[in-house]
């Protein structure tokens, strides 16, 4: 389940938020008690890691299995 941000147009309250996607949106402020909490726009947060589609699809030749080779200091 996805993190929203909420803040209130009337006190500026902000808080975060674990939501289903298919959750409808909150709004009414847990401070005020107002039904003017707005669902701010926020960056998602995700990473890359470990041997994925790079590694397996995309390298050739002598550049294969980078990953696993010696570390240069």
């Amino acid at each position: 389940m996805p993190l929203y941000d909420y803040q209130c147009a009337s006190c500026d309250h902000q808080m975060e938020v674990l939501q289903k996607i298919s959750a409808a949106p909150l709004t009414d402020c847990p401070a005020c008690q107002k039904p003017e909490l707005k669902k701010l726009i926020s960056a998602p947060g995700f990473r890359l890691g470990g041997t994925g589609w790079y590694e397996t699809d995309f390298k050739t030749g002598a550049k294969k299995n980078l990953a696993g080779g010696d570390k240069a200091d």
